[in-house]
């Protein structure tokens, strides 16, 4: 049954509590759900589903659907960390300014704002089908970046055919940008290890160690895919007699023709973000060299790893006993397999999946690893990061952009914006606290913490 119509998803309910559990609810009632719809600790309501949500479908039950409010607008919305031999003490007083305007000169970020990455149409279609396997010819990423992505950087499912010219339209001069919004460019350096033997696994030694984590997505082109998809699952809907509790929830038959273009489209976009991300990865590298006057190498500054946090996947999870394949949607969670999982780094076998947190603007972030509990319970997921606790309205109307500003200058932090005035949607006090949401996940037993970051430049759009 209904709980509630619109799921509570208006502009004055964004970020409620009760509108996002109205809204899992709705997604519980979708054709084809297995166990049950999930909320992580960082859940807030979004369109369709809630941020937050976890759902998977069954491929082998006919009615089961896919949903594109499942996956969200900015698909393959994910964060990247970058590790370096640098420390703190490298980066003090005028060097961190140097680099912090470094990073901005470098990266371009803001709404609209066109890349530096050159990239015909033809070239696009590539990166819409070969993901990462594009930025590695191109000489924008590492051999080792694949290896520490999440679905080594490529959905095979992607088919560029399926993208409409407005999408690619959108996405050409995109590529390597940052984007605004929550999205971000940070340095940061290790606060806390809670598990050294799994930190040094990833390349993280000791406490003051520099990293750079990234989090960005697939930029215009991701946002039109999903408009597309919502306009063509709406004649699905009325010929195939799916009725909704809530019209956010707008999905079609997996099996479907819009199903199965939704699934390629979306894929395609999912191989988009994982070159944009990499692009970004190559000019931060150059930024800290220009800084640095040193390689990347030699700043040893590998990819520890890179996670989605909106997307759509085909796995396969036991469920009741049977092993079954299903469409998981992950709308602002995470996965998190645990160890031996076969589709995890050989590296990381033995400690489970790294699974990348980001803290808001200014405040800490996580890496954490999965565990068979997690698996179990909620198809290997956990949260994303710390959700929001106050709408973006209410965060302009109740904070003032110059407050939050030098707040963050008070605490050592280097700061960059494209729009200064847009700040206090992303200040800390407009979200949960990331420490909390990470402890629920911890105690829950579905992610274990590892390593705890703090930033010290920040560079937004």
């Amino acid at each position: 049954q209904s709980v509630g119509e619109g799921g509570g998803s208006g502009a004055g309910s964004r970020g409620g509590f009760i509108p996002a559990l109205r809204q899992v609810a709705n997604v519980a009632a979708l054709p084809g759900i297995v166990k049950a719809s999930m909320a992580m600790p960082d859940v807030h309501s979004g369109y369709g589903f809630c941020i937050g949500n976890v759902a998977a479908f069954d491929m082998d039950d006919p009615d089961a659907i896919i949903s594109p409010g499942g996956v969200g607008f900015d698909i393959n919305c994910g964060v990247r960390l970058i590790r370096t031999n640098l420390t703190e003490e490298d980066v003090t007083g005028e060097i961190r300014e140097q680099l912090a305007q470094a990073l901005f000169d470098h990266i371009p970020v803001g709404v609209g704002t066109k890349g530096v990455i050159p990239v015909t149409p033809k070239d696009l279609d590539e990166v819409l089908l070969l993901g990462i396997d594009w930025a590695m010819r191109e000489g924008y990423a590492w051999p080792e970046d694949k290896e520490h992505c999440e679905e080594n950087g490529r959905m095979i499912t992607a088919d560029p055919t399926k993208v409409s010219k407005r999408a690619k339209k959108r996405g050409l001069t995109q590529l390597g940008t940052l984007g605004a919004g929550n999205h971000y460019a940070e340095v940061q350096v290790v606060d806390e290890i809670f598990d050294e033997a799994a930190a040094s696994r990833m390349g993280i030694g000791k406490v003051g160690q520099v990293c750079i984590m990234i989090h960005s997505g697939s930029r215009g082109l991701g946002h039109q895919v999903a408009t597309d998809a919502l306009v063509t699952m709406e004649r699905a809907m009325a010929r195939d007699k799916i009725g909704l509790n809530d019209r956010q929830l707008s999905c079609a038959r997996i099996n479907s023709t819009e199903g199965q273009d939704y699934l390629k489209a979306m894929s395609a976009a999912a191989n988009y973000a994982w070159v944009n991300r990499s692009c970004m990865t190559y000019l931060a590298r150059r930024a800290f060299s220009k800084v640095f006057n040193k390689s990347p190498e030699e700043m040893d500054m590998h990819l520890v790893y890179d996670v989605c946090h909106n997307i759509a996947k085909i796995e396969r999870h036991e469920v009741e006993g049977a092993v079954k394949t299903l469409l998981v949607h992950r709308k602002g969670s995470t996965r998190a397999f645990p160890p031996h999982h076969p589709l995890i780094p050989v590296d990381y076998q033995f400690l489970g999946q790294p699974v990348l947190i980001g803290g808001t603007m200014g405040t800490c972030s996580y890496v954490l690893v999965g565990t068979e509990k997690g698996m179990t319970e909620t198809f290997g997921c956990t949260c994303h990061g710390a959700g929001r606790a106050l709408s973006r309205n209410a965060s302009r109307k109740k904070l003032h952009y110059e407050e939050v500003l030098e707040n963050l200058k008070e605490r050592g932090i280097s700061i960059r914006v494209a729009s200064p005035k847009l700040v206090t949607e992303e200040a800390p006090e407009s979200y949960k606290d990331v420490i909390d949401v990470v402890d629920t996940c911890q105690h829950a037993g579905i992610s274990r913490k590892v390593v705890k970051l703090r930033p010290i430049a920040v560079v937004k759009g």
